[in-house]
């Protein structure tokens, strides 16, 4: 039953797819810039005085380690009242940490840099492109730490970070990978059977033009042995949430893009093809599950020849599939009719008659399968989070899940499917030069799941156009209009909007605070 509705969900959403510091004018503060005034964004010389503050904190002034904490704590009282009054109410920021940023003031200084943006949640990456950020003497996880420096081994930067960030009013949230595992992993000689396959045998390391991408099978145990210690192991640092991406396949280039063919799905590893297998509910279901796989289609030789193979069997069976009735077999008024009935054969229309439906429905089957995978795996996944009382979110493409001519989107991203009990952060990136198309993708997502708690991701800076893209802005007044029930926006990323800082964290370059 499951599958089915897998299955009939998946067509329907294909169907229905065609105080004075605060810059806050609607509370009575005075606006530093108009594009700004309505996002909780601090004034200039509240943002020097801390800034100030800070620096002579790091030089050892005790005073002004007693001002600086005083003024963080009254600047998160007004960003609290603040947001509370202000749309968006949550405004969120996305953060790639550095082991840069375990120098004295770092932290500090980048969490204080997104108090002063008016955000009041923070997405700190946890675990991306094979790299997770744990303590490199207590990772117990199959991935490596992001800080392995001689004598950082007991060094805890997520836990730090949730740290500073709770200081400022700021929930932390852990952001992560899910079905991508990275290239670290992806080389180990150990776990080449769980990568993910398609019917050519290849890997999605030789599919996609960027080698950090590695792409698991989401049937295989121990794919989810591993990231279940990961999450676990996450969980642990209490951060105030955590958020699950690339939630789904990988996306190919050109062509391969579409998946139009069994052979393009990655349910070729020997864990899916064994769950695969098990879908069946009867041999001749079985036989021809296992014919199809292999060749990428049935002939009306093979519907034949199972139809011989099991002549006690009826129809071909598996999960999700309900054969059309038989046609009413009408006795002669002229036969006679036995004391004792003998066994009569079962009377099927022609191999030829009943192929093309057959195929098609295995082509459904095998589709809905591997949608299933990734909703299974993120059940997974969300399980010893939801279990503690964190926040689970998911994030993913609104387009992420549609047909393609004749084929599929080959992330085959179901997420129509996924819990309502997940908040939904769905990543409205259209570049369309304008902001229509990206409050289109945050219209749709809504519309499809009044239900939901959308919170639309957007890509952009403050105050201008970047790359073709409205400024931040502009993009969140598109929002609203369009769906106005929507209470969180997050911005993509930190680095866009500290690109100078975000270059010298990377490289450890001193800079005066």
């Amino acid at each position: 039953m499951k599958l089915k509705k897998t299955i009939l969900s998946w067509r329907k959403a294909i169907a229905t797819s065609i105080s004075s510091s605060l810059v806050a004018t609607n509370i009575g503060f005075y606006p530093a810039q108009a594009q700004t005034a309505a996002y909780c964004q601090f004034t200039e010389s509240a943002k020097l005085e801390k800034q100030n503050l800070l620096q002579a904190t790091l030089k050892g002034d005790t005073e002004a380690q007693n001002r600086y904490q005083g003024l963080l704590n009254q600047h998160s009282r007004q960003l609290q009242e603040c947001r509370s009054r202000t749309w968006p109410q949550v405004q969120a920021i996305w953060l790639r940490l550095y082991p840069c940023d375990l120098q004295a003031g770092k932290l500090d200084e980048i969490m204080d840099r997104i108090i002063n943006l008016g955000y009041n949640q923070v997405y700190v990456e946890v675990f991306a492109d094979g790299q997770v950020l744990l303590p490199m003497g207590s990772n117990r996880t199959a991935w490596p730490s992001v800080v392995r420096a001689p004598g950082s081994e007991k060094v805890d930067l997520l836990a730090q970070a949730i740290q500073k960030g709770h200081e400022r009013g700021l929930k932390v949230y852990a952001w992560m990978f899910m079905m991508n595992f990275g290239y670290s992993y992806g080389q180990r000689s150990d776990r080449q059977s769980v990568l993910a396959r398609n019917g050519k045998g290849q890997t999605s390391l030789y599919f996609v033009d960027n080698e950090s991408q590695v792409f698991v099978d989401p049937y295989n145990l121990q794919a989810k042995r591993d990231y279940y210690q990961l999450v676990n192991e996450i969980a642990r640092r209490r951060p105030d949430g955590v958020l699950f991406d690339y939630v789904r396949y990988p996306r190919g280039l050109g062509a391969n893009s579409v998946i139009t063919k069994v052979q393009d799905l990655w349910i070729y590893g020997d864990a899916a093809q064994l769950a695969l297998s098990k879908r069946a509910l009867n041999s001749k279901g079985l036989e021809l599950i296992g014919r199809y796989a292999k060749k990428g289609s049935i002939s009306v030789a093979d519907v034949a020849a199972v139809d011989k193979l099991y002549p006690q069997e009826s129809e071909p069976l598996w999960q999700g599939r309900t054969p059309p009735a038989p046609p009413p077999i009408i006795a002669s008024p002229k036969e006679d009719v036995p004391s004792t009935p003998t066994p009569k054969a079962i009377v099927l229309p022609s191999a030829a008659q009943r192929q093309p439906r057959l195929q098609w429905e295995l082509w459904q089957l095998s589709v809905a399968h591997a949608i299933q995978g990734v909703l299974d795996f993120l059940a997974v996944a969300a399980w010893p989070v939801q279990r503690q009382g964190i926040k689970a979110g998911a994030v993913f493409f609104p387009d992420a899940n549609q047909t393609v001519g004749q084929g599929y989107d080959s992330r085959l991203q179901p997420w129509h499917r996924f819990p309502k009990t997940l908040e939904w952060h769905a990543m409205a990136y259209a570049n369309c030069g304008n902001a229509a198309c990206i409050a289109a993708l945050v219209q749709k997502v809504t519309t499809q799941a009044p239900e939901a708690q959308v919170i639309p991701a957007i890509a952009g800076v403050w105050g201008k156009t970047i790359s073709n893209r409205p400024s931040l802005e502009a993009q969140m007044q598109a929002i609203r209009t369009v769906a106005p029930q929507v209470r969180g926006v997050s911005h993509f990323a930190f680095s866009w909007q500290e690109p100078q800082l975000d270059s010298e964290r990377k490289s450890c370059q001193a800079r005066r605070i």
